[in-house]
């Protein structure tokens, strides 16, 4: 967090067992001095044995499911996010999901040429014309039915930054959501605004100029572009195109 940031909620708290780091990369050297690869998040920190259990989130997710029941309170542990009986097909679409969606954006921004940008655009626009098919004939509001599965969540993480950040800052600009994904725009603000565990983790101040301030290659003068406004809209609105489609 820098001065220029303005980061309400009390899920945006500085690092408790570590008051003087400004980053995360100070805990990455702290673990190992010599390190020289990448500082990702989400990273799993064990404040016991003081080392980095992992930065991989396929797996930390995975680890939340059960490796701590013993800490949380009763209705917690009933929540099951893998149900065995749609393992196969969670599985399945998290392949799919993460090679052409949420890896598809970075295939794109971080295109170094136009042969290359292009053919990423066109993975993940097949993808998200997928994912819109899926939803618009679900039997239920989540991507599995009437419960949230990991499904949903490893989606939402890239679907709820696309149109404040993927579109511009990634080119990532054939449709944004909002107007051009309605089944999947439905899903999205279902999620944020009904779900607290949603809403509530989702900072898109945070968002915004994490992308916009660290890709120099990409935005060299760090220019946090201001739209669009709202950053997500609220479940009864739709943009002017939408509305005026539905009328």
């Amino acid at each position: 967090m820098t001065p220029d940031e303005n980061l309400p909620g009390e899920n945006v708290t500085p690092d408790p067992l570590h008051p003087a780091y400004t980053h995360l990369r100070n805990i990455y050297f702290e673990v190992d001095p010599e390190y020289s690869g990448r500082f990702t998040v989400p990273t799993l920190y064990d404040s016991k044995t003081k080392r980095i259990v992992s930065n991989e989130s396929s797996e930390i997710i995975r680890m939340f499911y059960h490796e701590f029941d013993a800490l949380l309170p009763e209705k917690y542990r009933k929540i099951d996010l893998l149900p065995e009986a749609l393992r196969s097909e969670i599985d399945a679409t998290n392949e799919w999901t993460y090679s052409d969606v949420n890896n598809g954006v970075y295939k794109c921004g971080f295109a170094t040429t136009q042969e290359a940008y292009e053919r990423a655009m066109h993975t993940l626009f097949a993808g998200l014309d997928r994912v819109e098919a899926h939803l618009a004939s679900a039997t239920g509001p989540f991507y599995f039915g009437e419960t949230v599965t990991e499904a949903d969540i490893r989606l939402y993480t890239t679907i709820v930054r696309f149109d404040p950040v993927y579109v511009q800052h990634f080119k990532t600009n054939i449709r944004d959501i909002r107007s051009g994904y309605p089944a999947i725009h439905r899903w999205l603000r279902l999620l944020y605004w009904d779900i607290p565990a949603f809403g509530e983790t989702t900072q898109f101040e945070h968002i915004k100029k994490h992308y916009t301030k660290s890709h120099s290659q990409i935005n060299p003068f760090a220019i946090t572009p201001l739209g669009p406004l709202p950053d997500i809209l609220a479940k009864g609105d739709e943009v002017i195109a939408m509305a005026a489609k539905s009328n």
